[in-house]
């Protein structure tokens, strides 16, 4: 009997899953916050020399409406004459300089951001773009360690460790006194994040049966949506930076109370040979669905220590590409991993391209977000290799159709670039669900550590993307659409999961294949605990 039996026995989705779900979709809202938060701390306001003024008595605001002309833009925000003569702002024959004493920022939309207090314009506009990057770095950094320590440790612990590093260094962020200790401190956030997103998930995972277990992910991500969308409300009535950070930041010290309410995860424990603690868990759960075990069905326990030290193996790293199906199969899963948050980020945080109000922009973005995730709950079901390919196909081919519109039709590009991230959202929510079926119990944490970790590396990527448009106006927008294309075709090599109980061991994918190639012995764990019976089957 393997543990997604015990599952259907004590409820795949009973009361107590149902009080788990509450407490790791609480803090997906903050986890949207924090990932988007940037798209209005680092936004980049109207800004001019100040030496540029016509005169001293204008009004800002008359100055500012200057910028409307691109080709002035530079001139204005960036250079000043070199003779200082007003004629001569827009002339192109006159020779310009940097400016020399500083900018002035318009504080029609914002009252402040980094860009203002630390002026990351002109020369120090990449800053911008680094500190993002920086930033998803931290991302992909958590998701390497923390997915090891999760292995090591437990779901539960790391995911405590995690809120509470991110509630001090987010509160510590909005005191920063320069722009390197921001970013440093924004970086450790971002090593919080992976591990909370990847751990909350796979505790979630590991105690839902099979066919409960795609709409439960999906409730998750529909927190995250509502995040994404409240974030613009937020931003909307907090238009100082340091305000902004200190609200969404502060309220992580409540989570404190998930030190008595937070269950560890039965499965993991029955896979390090923790029986008693599993048992007990189990138990729990039963009680609580209004199922409790029967005097059978614990009795079914075999606990043999001589056959289980013999066969006990620790995994690595290296057991997700050392058999030819693992291998292929985490290879797939890494690359769509990487493609949709290289995607989806490379849209969301470039929403002030749209040219429409920051905030409207962001509450539609966000919106697109709940009917990409709910559409899921009625594919995912019928396929999931099905549903990965077809939602990545269209992303992939709105994000493409952008670079054929022209630019006076951006009303037009605007809904095409809105159906590219619908698609990349509804393939972004399904390949939590997948990786986590892909990888056996043994090296799950390890699969989705290193799929998160690829994840993070096409997040890193996504702020410097739009700097390919120096190369071609269109450049960001042909590998937004590519990139998802390529992802659907290798789908197509990709096992379907769909009501299939989760394998618990790399026997369970390889099948029959490695038994020939390990020399006909293999030790079969009907469950990752080796608590359950124990067989050895040997080739005749």
């Amino acid at each position: 009997m393997n543990f997604d039996e015990i599952l259907f026995i004590i409820g795949g989705f009973g009361k107590f899953q149902k009080i788990l779900y509450v407490w790791i979709c609480l803090p997906q809202i903050f986890l949207a916050f924090h990932m988007l938060v940037s798209v209005f701390t680092g936004a980049v306001p109207p800004h001019l020399c100040r030496s540029t003024w016509p005169s001293a008595g204008t009004p800002a605001s008359s100055n500012f409406s200057h910028l409307a002309t691109p080709d002035v833009w530079p001139a204005l925000s960036c250079r000043v004459p070199f003779n200082h003569s007003n004629a001569a702002i827009l002339g192109e024959e006159q020779p310009t300089v940097s400016c020399q004493g500083g900018w002035e920022y318009s504080t029609e939309t914002f009252q402040n951001t980094i860009v203002t207090e630390w002026d990351l314009v002109c020369e120090n506009a990449s800053l911008n773009n680094m500190g993002s990057s920086i930033y998803m770095f931290g991302l992909l950094v958590g998701a390497v360690v923390f997915g090891s320590l999760a292995d090591k440790y437990g779901r539960r612990i790391i995911i405590l460790i995690n809120l509470a590093i991110q509630a001090v260094f987010g509160v510590a962020a909005a005191f920063a006194p320069n722009f390197y200790v921001y970013t440093a401190l924004r970086f450790m956030v971002g090593t919080t994040i992976s591990g909370v997103i990847m751990n909350a998930f796979v505790l979630g995972t590991e105690w839902t049966g099979s066919k409960e277990r795609m709409l439960a992910g999906i409730i998750t991500d529909y927190f995250f949506g509502f995040g994404y969308i409240l974030l613009a409300g937020v931003a909307y009535l907090i238009r100082d930076w340091r305000k902004l950070q200190l609200a969404i930041s502060a309220p992580g010290f409540l989570f404190i109370f998930y030190i008595w309410v937070l269950p560890k995860s039965a499965r993991w424990l029955m896979a390090n040979d923790r029986t008693e603690e599993a048992w007990e868990l189990i138990r729990k759960a039963a009680q609580m669905n209004g199922k409790p075990l029967t005097k059978d069905l614990e009795m079914c326990q075999v606990y043999k220590t001589e056959e289980k030290t013999g066969l006990k193996k620790k995994h690595s790293f290296f057991d997700l590409v050392r058999t030819p199906k693992m291998r292929k199969q985490s290879l797939i899963v890494f690359y769509l991993w990487f493609v949709n948050v290289l995607v989806y980020y490379g849209l969301s945080l470039n929403i002030s391209d749209f040219g429409m109000n920051i905030y409207l922009t962001q509450l539609i973005f966000g919106l697109v977000e709940m009917p990409a995730r709910t559409i899921t709950l009625f594919t995912l079901n019928r396929s999931r290799k099905i549903s990965q390919l077809a939602f990545l196909a269209v992303g992939g081919t709105a994000c493409l159709l952008t670079i054929f519109i022209p630019n006076d039709l951006s009303t037009l590009r605007t809904i095409l670039a809105m159906i590219g991230k619908f698609g990349i959202t509804a393939s972004l929510s399904i390949i939590y669900v997948y990786s986590a079926e892909v990888f056996p119990t043994v090296i799950r944490q390890n699969g989705i550590g290193i799929g998160s970790m690829c994840a993070r590396t096409g997040g890193v990527l996504a702020p410097m993307m739009y700097l390919l448009r120096a190369i071609s106006p269109h450049a960001p927008m042909i590998l937004c659409g590519l990139c998802p294309l390529l992802g659907s075709a290798l789908t197509l090599l990709l096992p379907e999961t769909a009501n299939k109980p989760l394998p618990d061991t790399i026997e369970d994918v390889e099948g029959s294949n490695l038994s020939e190639e390990d020399g006909g012995v293999k030790p079969v764990l009907n469950d990752s605990s080796n608590a359950w019976n124990v067989s050895i089957n040997r080739k005749d």
